[in-house]
């Protein structure tokens, strides 16, 4: 298995430069996955559902590869929040969001594609957003217009300063990755990290 590509299922510049940290290459691949919610799915269910399909979508052209699935959602007073699209929608959003205590729920999914074999784990993270006026949010959204974002910002840049707290086990899922569970799986699967050859992405 050590020898297995590794691959991750997703056009996110973010998560490739997050899985980049780890120094092992990877092949980056487009998913093309329908992302509705089922009916009354919860959002546990939604991100680990959708990050195994990513993964799963494909393995016809990687059979024989480690493949990343991933996928996030924030989870407010019972209503699934997802990527808000535009710019009205994210200020919309981030209104919503304003002073208020978020989960975000991170999917992921390691697939060994020639054994079928999937790990598959959901890492929340909670943050407390400050209490932001409407300048404060429409400048923050037309300088960063995060509109692919789950939550309707970029925790990495300026959207840190949306924040009043972060609790959570790995702030790298926040930003769609949880490297630290990755590690775990991967290590599960044969293929370590720390031991890994350094190589470059493609």
């Amino acid at each position: 298995m050590a020898q297995a590509r590794l691959v991750l299922a997703s056009t996110s510049p973010f998560r490739a430069a997050l899985l980049a940290r780890l120094g092992i290459p990877f092949l980056r691949a487009d998913p093309q996955v329908d992302e509705t919610p089922l009916l009354q799915e919860a959002p546990q269910a939604l991100v680990t559902r959708l990050a195994e399909a990513k993964a799963r979508a494909v393995v016809p052209s990687y059979p024989d590869a480690l493949i990343i699935g991933s996928d996030q959602v924030a989870w407010l007073d019972g209503q699934i929040l997802g990527k808000p699209g535009d710019r009205e929608n994210t200020i919309a959003q981030l209104q919503q969001l304003s002073g208020q205590t978020v989960t975000f729920y991170t999917g992921l999914c390691l697939l060994h594609s020639s054994t079928n074999k999937a790990q598959v784990h959901c890492e929340p993270f909670r943050v407390r957003f400050r209490s932001l006026s409407q300048v404060q949010i429409e400048r923050y959204v037309d300088r960063e217009q995060p509109f692919q974002c789950a939550g309707g910002f970029k925790s990495e840049g300026l959207g840190i300063a949306l924040f009043e707290s972060l609790e959570g086990n790995d702030p790298n899922a926040l930003i769609g990755l949880p490297l630290i569970r990755l590690v775990s799986l991967l290590q599960a699967a044969g293929m370590d990290p720390l031991t890994a050859n350094s190589a470059r992405t493609t």
